[in-house]
């Protein structure tokens, strides 16, 4: 049998450890004064989803394609999907090249 590994996390117990707070965090938390809610968050703290890399973060979108090209870049291993798109940015590359 397996030992349980412990928690190696330890607690938090000095409040003058916690992060500083920025001006987004504030525009974003919710006010409240004596229980009352006086303005609801407008979100969370942190942002979801990944940081854009580069100059122009890329966009999730649906798309449905043929179940031959998705077994294909799947078989391929991990990274299917950034190979998939290299291979449309080369399409289109090579496309914007011919005046398409």
């Amino acid at each position: 049998m397996t030992a349980r590994k412990r928690d190696t996390k330890s607690a938090w117990i000095d409040p003058d450890d916690a992060p500083e707070w920025t001006d987004e965090m504030f525009d974003r938390a919710q006010i409240s004064i004596g229980g009352r809610v006086i303005r609801e968050a407008t979100g969370t703290i942190t942002k979801r989803g990944r940081p854009p890399v580069g100059d122009e973060a890329k966009q999730q979108v649906t798309l449905r394609l043929a179940p031959n090209v998705i077994r294909y870049f799947k078989d391929s291993g991990d990274g299917w999907q950034t190979r998939l798109n290299e291979t449309l940015e080369e399409y289109v590359a090579a496309a914007t090249q011919k005046g398409r």
